[in-house]
Protein backbone atom coordinates (compact mmCIF):
# COMPACT_ATOMS: atom_id res chain seq x y z
CA UNK A 1 0.00 0.00 0.00
CA UNK A 2 1.41 3.26 -1.27
CA UNK A 3 1.97 5.84 1.49
CA UNK A 4 -0.04 8.98 0.34
CA UNK A 5 1.78 12.17 1.70
CA UNK A 6 0.93 15.85 1.60
CA UNK A 7 4.02 18.37 1.66
CA UNK A 8 3.40 21.96 3.11
CA UNK A 9 6.03 24.92 2.70
CA UNK A 10 5.51 28.15 1.54
CA UNK A 11 8.51 28.14 -0.57
CA UNK A 12 8.10 26.58 -3.99
CA UNK A 13 11.98 25.03 -4.68
CA UNK A 14 11.60 23.31 -1.12
CA UNK A 15 8.69 21.12 -2.04
CA UNK A 16 10.23 20.82 -5.60
CA UNK A 17 13.46 19.01 -3.71
CA UNK A 18 11.59 17.12 -1.40
CA UNK A 19 9.31 15.87 -4.13
CA UNK A 20 12.28 14.90 -6.32
CA UNK A 21 13.74 12.80 -3.63
CA UNK A 22 10.54 11.72 -1.89
CA UNK A 23 9.05 9.99 -4.81
CA UNK A 24 11.94 7.95 -5.68
CA UNK A 25 11.23 6.09 -2.31
CA UNK A 26 9.53 3.03 -2.63
CA UNK A 27 5.47 2.99 -2.16
CA UNK A 28 5.58 6.46 -1.38
CA UNK A 29 3.10 9.31 -3.39
CA UNK A 30 2.82 13.15 -3.18
CA UNK A 31 -0.72 13.65 -3.61
CA UNK A 32 -0.95 17.46 -2.86
CA UNK A 33 1.08 20.73 -1.96
CA UNK A 34 0.02 23.30 -0.21
CA UNK A 35 1.93 27.21 0.50
CA UNK A 36 0.32 28.48 3.34
CA UNK A 37 -1.27 26.96 6.50
CA UNK A 38 -5.30 27.13 5.58
CA UNK A 39 -4.52 25.44 2.52
CA UNK A 40 -2.49 22.70 4.16
CA UNK A 41 -5.96 22.55 6.68
CA UNK A 42 -8.72 22.28 3.17
CA UNK A 43 -6.39 19.75 1.38
CA UNK A 44 -5.67 17.67 4.41
CA UNK A 45 -9.70 17.04 4.79
CA UNK A 46 -10.25 16.48 1.64
CA UNK A 47 -7.73 13.91 0.56
CA UNK A 48 -7.05 12.39 3.70
CA UNK A 49 -3.53 11.71 3.31
CA UNK A 50 -1.25 9.17 5.46
CA UNK A 51 1.50 11.75 6.42
CA UNK A 52 1.65 15.50 6.11
CA UNK A 53 5.40 17.09 6.21
CA UNK A 54 4.66 20.58 7.12
CA UNK A 55 6.52 23.86 7.79
CA UNK A 56 5.99 25.96 10.89
CA UNK A 57 6.98 29.30 9.33
CA UNK A 58 3.74 29.80 6.84
CA UNK A 59 1.74 32.90 5.99
CA UNK A 60 -2.44 32.62 6.87
CA UNK A 61 -2.28 30.01 9.43
CA UNK A 62 0.99 28.97 10.79
CA UNK A 63 2.05 25.21 10.96
CA UNK A 64 1.06 24.65 14.52
CA UNK A 65 -2.23 25.92 13.77
CA UNK A 66 -2.63 23.67 10.86
CA UNK A 67 -0.91 21.16 12.86
CA UNK A 68 -4.28 21.40 15.75
CA UNK A 69 -7.23 21.80 12.87
CA UNK A 70 -6.07 18.73 11.07
CA UNK A 71 -5.38 16.69 13.85
CA UNK A 72 -9.09 17.48 15.26
CA UNK A 73 -10.52 16.86 12.09
CA UNK A 74 -8.33 13.55 10.95
CA UNK A 75 -6.70 12.16 14.28
CA UNK A 76 -4.87 9.47 12.15
CA UNK A 77 -2.80 11.66 10.09
CA UNK A 78 0.76 11.98 10.79
CA UNK A 79 2.44 14.89 10.90
CA UNK A 80 6.52 16.04 10.66
CA UNK A 81 7.02 19.28 10.66
CA UNK A 82 10.48 20.05 8.74
CA UNK A 83 11.38 23.63 10.33
CA UNK A 84 14.44 25.74 10.57
CA UNK A 85 13.57 26.79 14.26
CA UNK A 86 15.21 24.62 16.94
CA UNK A 87 14.34 26.72 20.01
CA UNK A 88 12.74 23.82 22.52
CA UNK A 89 9.37 26.62 22.43
CA UNK A 90 8.93 25.60 18.61
CA UNK A 91 9.16 22.06 19.09
CA UNK A 92 6.89 21.83 22.04
CA UNK A 93 4.46 23.45 21.13
CA UNK A 94 4.21 21.28 17.93
CA UNK A 95 4.88 18.00 19.56
CA UNK A 96 1.52 19.67 21.54
CA UNK A 97 -0.33 20.19 18.48
CA UNK A 98 -0.34 17.04 17.77
CA UNK A 99 3.13 16.76 15.40
CA UNK A 100 4.81 13.15 15.80
CA UNK A 101 8.11 14.22 14.50
CA UNK A 102 10.28 17.34 14.23
CA UNK A 103 13.05 17.48 11.97
CA UNK A 104 15.49 20.68 11.23
CA UNK A 105 15.57 21.95 7.80
CA UNK A 106 19.64 21.63 7.36
CA UNK A 107 18.62 17.55 8.19
CA UNK A 108 19.64 14.96 5.15
CA UNK A 109 17.16 13.38 3.29
CA UNK A 110 18.15 10.03 4.79
CA UNK A 111 17.19 11.07 7.97
CA UNK A 112 13.77 12.30 7.16
CA UNK A 113 13.13 9.27 5.22
CA UNK A 114 14.03 7.44 8.50
CA UNK A 115 11.51 10.11 10.47
CA UNK A 116 8.91 9.29 7.98
CA UNK A 117 9.00 4.90 8.51
CA UNK A 118 9.25 5.93 12.53
CA UNK A 119 5.95 7.86 12.40
CA UNK A 120 4.68 5.51 10.04
CA UNK A 121 5.20 3.02 12.47
CA UNK A 122 3.50 4.80 15.22
CA UNK A 123 6.58 6.05 16.73
CA UNK A 124 7.83 10.00 17.41
CA UNK A 125 11.10 10.94 15.24
CA UNK A 126 12.78 14.32 17.16
CA UNK A 127 16.29 15.19 15.16
CA UNK A 128 18.77 14.27 17.88
CA UNK A 129 20.09 17.59 17.92
CA UNK A 130 15.89 18.45 18.96
CA UNK A 131 16.05 16.18 21.51
CA UNK A 132 18.60 16.99 23.64
CA UNK A 133 17.19 20.97 23.44
CA UNK A 134 13.71 19.67 24.76
CA UNK A 135 15.26 17.26 27.77
CA UNK A 136 17.61 20.37 28.75
CA UNK A 137 14.30 23.09 28.50
CA UNK A 138 12.27 20.59 30.24
CA UNK A 139 14.90 20.12 33.15
CA UNK A 140 15.74 23.70 33.22
CA UNK A 141 11.95 24.78 33.29
CA UNK A 142 9.02 24.24 36.38
CA UNK A 143 5.82 23.11 34.99
CA UNK A 144 4.17 25.34 37.48
CA UNK A 145 6.00 28.79 36.35
CA UNK A 146 3.25 31.49 34.53
CA UNK A 147 3.92 32.92 31.76
CA UNK A 148 1.90 34.29 28.94
CA UNK A 149 1.36 32.01 26.02
CA UNK A 150 -0.40 30.74 22.92
CA UNK A 151 -2.16 28.47 25.15
CA UNK A 152 -4.19 31.31 26.83
CA UNK A 153 -5.89 32.12 23.49
CA UNK A 154 -8.36 30.33 22.02
CA UNK A 155 -7.31 28.66 18.02
CA UNK A 156 -9.78 32.03 16.52
CA UNK A 157 -8.20 34.12 18.71
CA UNK A 158 -4.95 32.77 18.01
CA UNK A 159 -6.10 33.09 14.09
CA UNK A 160 -6.74 36.34 14.15
CA UNK A 161 -3.53 36.98 16.01
CA UNK A 162 -1.66 35.61 13.22
CA UNK A 163 -3.49 37.56 10.67
CA UNK A 164 -3.15 41.01 12.15
CA UNK A 165 0.47 40.73 12.63
CA UNK A 166 0.89 39.92 9.09
CA UNK A 167 -0.84 43.35 8.39
CA UNK A 168 -3.83 42.12 7.45
CA UNK A 169 -7.23 44.93 8.35
CA UNK A 170 -9.88 44.52 10.13
CA UNK A 171 -12.04 44.17 7.28
CA UNK A 172 -9.90 41.68 4.82
CA UNK A 173 -9.45 39.04 8.36
CA UNK A 174 -13.50 39.26 8.21
CA UNK A 175 -13.90 38.15 5.13
CA UNK A 176 -11.14 35.76 4.92
CA UNK A 177 -12.46 33.88 8.36
CA UNK A 178 -16.22 34.77 7.16
CA UNK A 179 -17.28 36.32 10.20
CA UNK A 180 -18.30 40.07 10.66
CA UNK A 181 -15.87 43.08 11.10
CA UNK A 182 -17.27 43.30 14.94
CA UNK A 183 -16.33 39.67 15.70
CA UNK A 184 -12.35 40.23 14.94
CA UNK A 185 -12.35 43.33 16.81
CA UNK A 186 -13.97 41.52 19.42
CA UNK A 187 -11.43 39.06 18.94
CA UNK A 188 -8.76 41.69 18.69
CA UNK A 189 -9.74 43.22 21.93
CA UNK A 190 -9.78 39.91 24.10
CA UNK A 191 -6.15 38.98 22.95
CA UNK A 192 -4.77 42.27 23.73
CA UNK A 193 -6.51 42.00 27.26
CA UNK A 194 -5.08 38.72 27.73
CA UNK A 195 -2.04 39.01 26.58
CA UNK A 196 -1.66 42.88 28.55
CA UNK A 197 -0.75 44.14 24.69
CA UNK A 198 -2.28 47.46 24.17
CA UNK A 199 -1.11 48.10 20.43
CA UNK A 200 -1.02 46.37 16.79
CA UNK A 201 3.19 46.21 16.77
CA UNK A 202 3.83 44.71 20.04
CA UNK A 203 1.34 42.51 18.92
CA UNK A 204 3.11 41.36 15.91
CA UNK A 205 6.55 41.68 17.97
CA UNK A 206 4.93 39.13 20.43
CA UNK A 207 4.06 37.17 17.68
CA UNK A 208 6.83 36.53 15.72
CA UNK A 209 8.68 36.11 19.08
CA UNK A 210 5.86 32.81 19.84
CA UNK A 211 6.70 31.25 16.45
CA UNK A 212 2.66 32.45 15.11
CA UNK A 213 4.25 33.79 11.90
CA UNK A 214 8.00 34.73 10.61
CA UNK A 215 7.39 37.77 8.24
CA UNK A 216 9.74 36.58 6.05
Amino acid sequence: MRTKILLADDHKIVRDGLRALIEKEDNMEIVAEASDGRTTVKKAKELMPNLIIIDIAMPDLNGIEAARQIIAEAPTAKIIALSMHSDSRFVMKMLEAGAAGYLLKDSAFEELAMAIKTVLSGKTYLSPAIAGVVVDDAMRHSPQKATRTTAELTAREREVLQLLAEGRTTKKIATQLNVSVKTVETHRRQVMEKLDIHSVAELTKWAVREGLTSLE
